[in-house]
């Protein structure tokens, strides 16, 4: 491949990381000028021995749209042509848009955004995290939610006569931004309430209906892990389910703020139980994580 400026290298960098975690079929990037060449440059940078197929340069900013099949919200991203990954400079702008929707959900469709962009901070791909660890994820619960209300009115209903369960797992690690989208995707289909500490080491909290928590274990399971534990999967209390109205996910780079969040809900013998925050337990002490626990990477084993 011929040699790139470093902007644009950065840019086609991450729309590859975006391109390449898109659910086929159902989430769409499209470019919004100067499709053809952006799509060569694409292929180009996956693939070096095409490197004949492009002849020239995109002339204009990167300016594209994405979107997930069913939804009346997409978001347009432009990106200044001196973006290098940096959000302090040449930052790119994020737009929230959709035909059939009032100006009062496209501003909290917007103020989302910029919510979001905060909790990034200085990620070394901050439109593929926002994308795709965030706004993504947001809009398919959102969508799942909708599609449930009018297809399956009953289903709510239903589903009350269910018991409300819990379930703990830890990790060596939680790194893989592809398990982190993975966990955000299933905690908003199936309706979860939890977290995931991120990092060294890993942790993950899921509670909701039974059918669900059991079938989002089942489903982090299958996937490969160093050191996977359950460590539990049982009946919450009645006195610890007043959190389940207001369903999120969230994710934490500190044992610390795990310990917080439990102890919010009221439940936090459970990790208390466990030995995680606990000085006497060093994997879960934050005082001894790997060097640079927190660093974002974009491959793991």
């Amino acid at each position: 491949m011929k040699a790139l400026t470093p902007p644009l290298e950065k840019q086609l960098q991450e729309l590859h990381l975006i391109t390449s975690s898109l659910l086929p079929g159902n989430e769409r990037l499209t470019f919004l000028d100067e499709e053809d060449i952006w799509n060569c440059l694409i292929m180009q940078y996956a693939d070096p021995t095409t490197d004949s197929i492009v002849a020239k340069k995109p002339e204009h900013p990167l300016r594209f749209r994405i979107d997930i099949s069913a939804s009346d919200v997409c978001f347009i991203v432009q990106v200044p042509i001196e973006y290098e990954g940096k959000l302090t400079t040449t930052a790119p702008t994020f737009a929230a848009k959709g035909d059939q929707i009032t100006r009062t959900e496209q501003e909290k469709w917007q103020d989302m955004v910029e919510d979001h962009l905060k909790q990034i901070g200085d990620s070394e791909f901050p439109i593929y995290e926002l994308l795709s660890l965030h706004l993504l994820p947001i809009l398919h619960k959102e969508l799942e939610s909708h599609l449930r209300s009018v297809d399956h009115p009953t289903q709510q209903t239903s589903s009350q006569t269910q018991s409300m369960y819990h379930a703990l797992l830890t990790s060596h690690h939680l790194i893989s931004p592809n398990k982190r989208r993975s966990l955000q995707h299933w905690s908003a289909s199936l309706s979860i309430s939890g977290f995931a500490k991120v990092g060294y080491p890993g942790v993950i909290y899921a509670s909701g209906w039974r059918d669900n928590v059991e079938e989002f274990v089942e489903n982090v399971k299958a996937m490969q892990w160093l050191a996977l534990k359950v460590r539990f999967v049982e009946e919450l209390s009645g006195s610890e389910k007043s959190d389940e109205v207001d369903r999120r996910w969230f994710e934490f780079q500190k044992v610390g703020e795990v310990v917080e969040e439990m102890r919010r809900l009221g439940r936090e013998k459970y990790i208390v139980e466990m030995g995680i925050g606990s000085k006497k337990n060093d994997l879960f002490d934050d005082t001894n994580l790997p060097m640079n626990p927190t660093a974002r990477q974009i491959h793991e084993p």
